[in-house]
């Protein structure tokens, strides 16, 4: 399609007013011209159109069905640039990009590594936000998820790995020592400790052994991943955990994985609702590559 294809840009925004308002008068003060300039170029559209784009209503006016087709593209276009606008005037002044993630992501898996995330992305400004519903993107860019896919169509999604999942306990655990010489499989006869927000962890990781899920005994229920693992630090029993949020742990020798990890369908992803935000293929690559490095 060539420039000429299209109307003009001027008609466009004066219709769309004057549609909206549902007043040439309006439409005028709104755009700070004269009510004859809006005539003229609505005129001009009804004139290339071959038919009226308003017919008379009182003392207002109303679209017609050519006029409310193209009320909605002139809607829906004039929206995407002015989020596009503001989108690019955002980044260019430097604001940051607002980051949302659970309490337990943020905790053990951000904060660590932001000195190093600045360090090589000098450019980015992150603003960290600790989400109450993680799968929400209300009031936050880009959102670090733990999801399995399908995702929503409106989300634009960054793929950053599979997740793993897989057992810890603490080197204080009293039995520590007959544990790690067991196999799996005696996981079943041992009491497990697990969170509230995800109770088929378990379950998904003794599938993923090709053990029967109905064999894990979760005995202790915590409320957050953060103290859980806690817990298993303690020495409170066995935990299970996404490898990523215990990789500092085990490289400590705070925790220990005897029975390693298991991919269980999830993907460790970046989603956000405001897609073109060229920030995040760079944010994207950095949390990649450090997923990858565990």
């Amino acid at each position: 399609m060539s420039e000429r294809d299209l109307p003009s840009l001027h008609a466009l925004r004066a219709f769309e007013a004057a549609a909206r308002l549902s007043s040439m008068s309006l439409a005028a003060q709104e755009l700070h011209v004269t009510h004859g300039a809006v005539s003229r170029q609505v005129r001009s559209l009804e004139e290339a159109l071959g038919q009226p784009l308003f017919v008379r209503q009182g003392r207002g006016i109303r679209v017609t069905t050519a006029g409310r087709t193209l009320q909605e593209s002139c809607q829906a276009a004039f929206g995407q640039l002015r989020e596009s606008w503001t989108r690019l005037r955002r980044e260019q002044a430097g604001a940051p990009l607002v980051l949302g993630c659970s309490g337990s992501v943020l905790a053990r898996w951000v904060i660590p590594r932001l000195e190093r995330l600045r360090h090589e992305l000098p450019a980015l400004t992150l603003h960290l936000a600790a989400q109450e519903e993680p799968t929400s993107l209300a009031g936050v860019d880009v959102a670090l998820l733990l999801e399995a896919p399908p995702w929503p169509v409106s989300w634009q999604v960054y793929d950053l790995g599979a997740e793993r999942i897989g057992p810890v306990l603490s080197p204080r655990h009293p039995d520590v020592e007959r544990l790690r010489a067991l196999p799996a499989s005696a996981l079943g006869d041992e009491p497990l400790l697990y969170t509230d927000s995800r109770p088929q962890a378990w379950p998904d990781w003794a599938r993923a052994m090709g053990l029967a899920p109905e064999s894990m005994q979760q005995t202790q229920a915590l409320p957050h991943l953060y103290f859980l693992l806690e817990a298993a630090a303690a020495g409170l029993g066995v935990a299970i955990a996404p490898q990523p949020l215990v990789a500092d742990d085990l490289a400590s020798g705070r925790l220990l994985a005897p029975w390693g990890f298991r991919e269980t369908g999830g993907r460790w992803i970046l989603a956000t609702a405001h897609a073109g935000d060229t920030r995040l293929d760079a944010l994207a690559a950095w949390a990649r590559d450090e997923l990858a490095a565990h």
